[in-house]
Formats: structure tokens, sequence, C-alpha cells
């Protein structure tokens, strides 16, 4: 299997063209290549940590969206590839910090880095890979260096607002929202930006774009949430219940404990900590799935993919806007 057919099969889009393909696939190696290099310090050991997760895998969602982005213009401009790359240091770099906010022991199947190490060098690594996304970004001119500074201080403000919580009173699925607007969306949507305005696309479909990387980034989210509950591990090749083992009240939860029903004072109490053991996780799926709470964040999973279909609307018909819109039903799909 090729670069582009796992990065695309993982992310569900469909590279059905043969020219769309092989210019994505190209894309990929040289996105590869620099992510490699960018990251090599005459320090060895910040080398050997900066590549720690970079090797461990990932289906390169954010540059693969950026470079799709730039096939509504010219893809193979270099800055194309820089600003796919600068993205993706970026989310790489928040994974580190992420894992030791989270404890995290493991991550894409390898050891976190807090757990190889410890979280000084993960925080560390998380610093040095923000750093050579700041050196990038600013061969790609002041605009784009804004873009990526405003980003920046969306993903920051995403993640104090959900360490932070709701306010009293405070409507806690609008809270989850924004949080998964800011913490997953506003990255995909900086991704597909810079694909469209570094390829030459007219403003207003740039725009699109990043409207479209907005609203399936968080969607990918929903998605992820309702299939932690909602499906075997036999089918989803995830352990259900991550989320309640973490503690982490997501989409279908909060719908849930909206609802006034006999269960729900359990629920209540089981979703107030983490769950330790699996009689408890298997109880919490099995009273969430008796809910409602699923059937509505699916009604709002598929909210999200027509306003990502609304989107492409804007942009001209081709393979790409095709693979983008195969990508929309794809994300309501894989949760059913």
């Amino acid at each position: 299997m090729t670069t582009s057919e796992q990065a695309g099969r993982g992310a569900g889009i469909v590279l059905a063209d043969p020219d769309l393909e092989a210019t994505v696939l190209a894309g990929l190696a040289a996105v590869e290549e620099l992510l490699q290099d960018s990251v090599r310090s005459d320090l060895d050991f910040a080398t050997e940590a900066s590549l720690h997760l970079m090797e461990a895998g990932g289906k390169r969602i954010r540059p693969l969206f950026a470079l799709l982005a730039a096939h509504f213009g010219d893809p193979g401009r270099q800055e194309v590839i820089t600003s796919a790359v600068v993205v993706e240091l970026i989310h790489l770099a928040t994974l580190y910090h992420d894992d030791v906010m989270d404890e995290a022991p493991m991550r894409r199947g390898a050891l976190s880095a807090n757990a190889r190490w410890n979280n000084s060098v993960a925080i560390l690594t998380g610093d040095f890979l923000f750093a050579h996304a700041s050196r990038l970004v600013a061969d790609l001119g002041t605009d784009a260096a804004r873009i990526i500074a405003n980003t920046f201080a969306e993903l920051v403000t995403g993640q104090m607002r959900e360490t932070v919580g709701p306010a009293e009173g405070a409507d806690p699925v609008t809270h989850y929202l924004s949080v998964i607007d800011e913490k997953t969306g506003s990255l995909i949507a900086t991704a597909g930006r810079f694909g469209g305005m570094f390829s030459g696309v007219p403003e207003e479909q740039v725009e699109a774009l990043c409207r479209y990387g907005d609203v399936i980034g968080a969607a990918f989210q929903i998605s992820d949430d309702i299939i932690d509950i909602a499906s075997p591990a036999v089918e989803s090749g995830k352990t259900p219940g991550t989320d309640l083992r973490e503690g982490v009240r997501t989409l279908p939860m909060l719908y849930a404990l909206a609802e006034d029903h006999v269960s729900g004072a359990r629920l209540r109490e089981l979703l107030s900590r983490p769950l330790d053991t699996d009689v408890e996780v298997e109880e919490a799926l099995e009273l969430l799935r008796a809910s409602s709470g699923l059937e509505e964040a699916r009604k709002t999973l598929s909210e999200y993919s027509e306003r990502a279909h609304a989107a492409l609307v804007d942009l001209p018909d081709c393979p790409a806007r095709s693979a983008l819109s195969a990508l929309a039903n794809f994300v309501v799909a894989r949760s059913q």
C-alpha cells in the first residue's frame, strides 16, 4: 500500500482519480522528507526525541488536507509543502504537551515521550517542534505567521476551556462544541487555508476550504466520541469506553446526562469520575447505549456533515472536491 493510500484510508479520503493519487503521493513524500529534516539538531537527543512520535505513525490528516486543498490551484508549489509541514509540526507538538497533561503512557501504539523519558523532556520536545514550525512559517511571510499565531491561540484557548470546564449555568453541549472547534477544527481549518492560499486559489475558495476544515475536524471528533461508546472492539479496532476510563465527558454523554430517566442518577454517578474497573465501564456503556445520547450525537454529526458539504458548493467541481465530499460522507458512515 502506498503512503497516500495509507493516509487516505486512515482518514477516510478516497483518492479515486489516478492523477490526484499520484500528485498526493508525491506531496506526502515531500512532506515526510521535510518533516524529518526540519527537526534534526546538532544535539542528537533533541533529534531522537523529536522523531519519536513522528516515526510512530499517524494519519497525517492535516498535511493531506493541505495537499488536497492545493489541488484547487497549483499543488506543485514548494510553499504548499512547507505549510503542510508547519501544521503537522504544530499538531505533533501539541501531542507531546497533551500526553504530559493527561499523564498518558502510550501514543500511537508506542510509549509516550513522558513515559519513555520524563515530563520535562516531553514538554521541551513540544517546544522544540513549535520553534521549528515558527522558523518554517517565517519563510512563508507575515500573513502566514499571523495565521499560525492566531491558530495557536485557538488551540491553547480550547485546551484552557476544556481544563476549566463550562461556567456555572452554561450549556455543557455548547461548551463542548466550542472546545472541539478550537482544539481540533482550528488547525485543520488552517491546513485548508494554507493549501488554498499557497496554491493561488481565489480568496473566496480559500475561505470555503477553511470553513470545510473547521467543520470536518470537529465532525471527526464527534464521530470518535460515538465510536468509543457504540462500537464493539471487534468492529472499531479500539477498546470501547476509553473516554470513560479517562473521566472525559464527550458529546453522547452530555446528551445522555440531560435526559430525565430512571437510570439517570446512576449514570451521573458513574460519569462523575474516571472508571477503573471493566464492570463499571460496561455498566456505563450499557446505560449510554440505552439512552438517547447516541442518537442526539449522531444528529449533531449529520448537521456537521451537511455544513461541510455546504462549504464545498463554493469550490469548482474536480477530483479533489469529490474526495472531500466523500470524506464528509465517511465521517458519518464510520460511526453508524
